[in-house]
């Protein structure tokens, strides 16, 4: 459960100004500066930063952060994760390399870095608060999340619309993708006459998301708006009309909505600017957004995706997302059998898997699909489901992370838990453009927990959404063998054969045998011989599980 609190931590008995590095920390004016430039943080940001550097000398737990930050309410895990990571965000520090906020395992944290006083009074007039659209990175996309305008004529009120405002924002900072600014920056427009392309300009964001709250005694309506701020243009509207019942409760709920239907706005966006741009100007973070197709269907289109992410990678080494992109393609002509299963492909979707869990440890989208590659490709089960966890902990409002979640769950024989994540994948994303593998997910799950007529029913609508899905055709062909529907199951094995003419009995053992206990394997594979699949070469031996680092 998560708090909104706009109240700070007690202030010193004066004010004091903490150096480090480039960075000053200016507590009465309640300011984080770089070497010339204002870094905009949220309050509880700086609450936890102010904490970290005045206690610099010894380690601190978690419970002393929640009791001094939070004053001891309860807050959850991902809070506080979130939290340090902005720390660490605004300071140019990261959990891998730990400059100045160090991680002392199982102990807490401590602010490592070399720090000077001063006092807190200065001479002549405070420098200007400027927020420098420098800061913004230029290659990724941009958002500001306003003040939402309370419609409820109470000025007491302005709380809830502020709540809103804070974990709107916070959701969006969970996307590794999105450059968010603070909503302490955004508070300073409060109030102010809106002019889109003006905030634009004044924040360097591409996108600005403006709100509006009506609030009664038991009800809520919130209404948001997502506009290009280069042109003007409304992208996207939502609105939200519930029953008012715990405040904190609403508030995540209505901002769990708007971040699922919000963040595949943005990114169906970003992915026609990148297309619409010349390849001789694409930077790192464009030829990823290139090599993300709304739907992945056919080996050529895999491919490509994978020699625009190599280059992205030769760009930037440090794009944890892109090599967990990469992995997932690697693990993707695997499970649709469009690349044979050589020790060499396995490797290299390995390698860059673990890569991707390295160098993202903070990247949920990394660790997802770091996970999954790892599960499917290795069988580490345990590992697989551990990067899933992770990354479901730093961004709960991922469909992908949900549904990558379920599969996994499924191959360690959670079939409830697989159901349920898979529920609440489609809950996020209910307009999911790959049903198709939503609804094989589904069959799959009900496959290992040999209920073949369910598994039978989530087939025929993946087939719907994708007649030539292989992964749906070959599950299908073994289902139906196991409930003697031997023409439909004869049809599906003869179009996968047609689709992808090296499948096998043997290919599909050695897909799934690293994953896969013997109950389940035997099934499959029975189902599949009686359908028509030939045996295939003889199977030399067992594939090599590659757990090395």
């Amino acid at each position: 459960m998560k708090f909104f609190a706009r109240e700070q931590a007690p202030a010193a008995d004066c004010g004091m100004i903490f150096r480090f590095e480039k960075f000053s920390l200016d507590t009465q004016r309640r300011e984080l500066r770089g070497a010339d430039e204002l870094v905009p943080v949220e309050p509880q940001v700086f609450d936890l930063l102010e904490y970290l550097v005045r206690n610099r000398e010894r380690v601190v737990s978690k419970d002393d952060i929640i009791a001094a930050v939070w004053r001891g309410r309860v807050v959850s895990e991902s809070t506080l994760t979130s939290r340090i990571n902005s720390v660490r965000s605004a300071l140019r520090d990261s959990g891998r390399v730990q400059r100045l906020v160090k991680t002392m395992r199982h102990k807490g944290l401590r602010f490592v870095g070399t720090v000077t006083e001063a006092g807190g009074e200065r001479e002549g007039p405070a420098p200007s608060a400027k927020l420098l659209p420098v800061q913004v990175p230029a290659d990724r996309p941009s958002i500001v999340v306003l003040p939402f305008a309370n419609l409820s004529g109470d000025p007491a009120q302005d709380y809830f619309a502020d709540g809103m405002v804070e974990d709107i924002t916070l959701s969006l900072g969970r996307l590794p993708w999105l450059f968010v600014i603070a909503s302490a920056s955004a508070f300073t427009y409060r109030n102010r006459d809106i002019d889109v392309r003006r905030i634009g300009t004044e924040l360097g964001v591409r996108y600005v998301l403006q709100g509006s709250v009506r609030k009664d005694r038991s009800r809520v309506r919130i209404v948001v708006h997502l506009t290009d701020a280069s042109n003007g243009r409304q992208l996207f509207g939502e609105r939200f009309e519930g029953k008012l019942d715990d405040v904190f409760s609403t508030q995540d709920r209505v901002a769990t909505q708007l971040i699922a239907a919000i963040a595949p706005a943005l990114r169906s966006k970003e992915v026609d600017r990148a297309r619409r741009k010349p390849t001789s100007n694409l930077t790192a973070y464009d030829l990823f957004m290139r090599a993300m197709p709304l739907r992945r269907d056919n080996p050529a289109q895999n491919e490509e995706s994978l020699r625009l992410l190599y280059q992205a990678i030769e760009l930037d080494p440090s794009f944890s997302t892109a090599y967990g992109l990469a992995a997932w393609c690697h693990e993707i002509q695997a499970v649709f059998g469009w690349q044979a299963r050589s020790e060499t492909r396995v490797r290299e979707g390995l390698r860059l898997a673990r890569l991707a869990a390295e160098i993202g440890e903070d990247d949920p989208d990394a660790l997802w699909m770091a996970g999954l590659t790892i599960t499917t490709l290795a069988g580490e089960l345990e590992r697989g489901v551990a990067l899933i966890d992770r990354s479901l902990a730093i961004n709960p409002n991922s469909a992908r992370a949900w549904w990558a979640s379920g599969v996994a769950r499924t191959y360690v024989g959670e079939t409830k838990a697989a159901l349920a994540h898979f529920a609440r994948s489609r809950q996020l994303n209910p307009l999911d453009t790959a049903a198709y593998a939503y609804w094989t997910a589904i069959a799959t799950t009900h496959f290992f927990a040999g209920n073949y007529g369910a598994a039978h029913d989530a087939l025929a609508k993946a087939l719907l959404d994708w007649p030539d899905a292989p992964t749906a055709l070959r599950l299908n062909a073994a289902v139906c063998s196991l409930l003697e529907r031997d023409e439909e199951a004869r049809g599906c094995a003869q179009r996968l054969r047609a689709l992808i003419p090296d499948t096998t009995i043997e290919t599909t053992r050695a897909h799934f045998e690293p994953f896969t206990g013997p109950r389940v394997l035997q099934a499959l594979l029975h189902g599949l011989r009686q359908a028509g699949l030939p045996d295939g070469a003889t199977h030399q031996a067992k594939v090599t599980r590659l757990r090395s680092v």
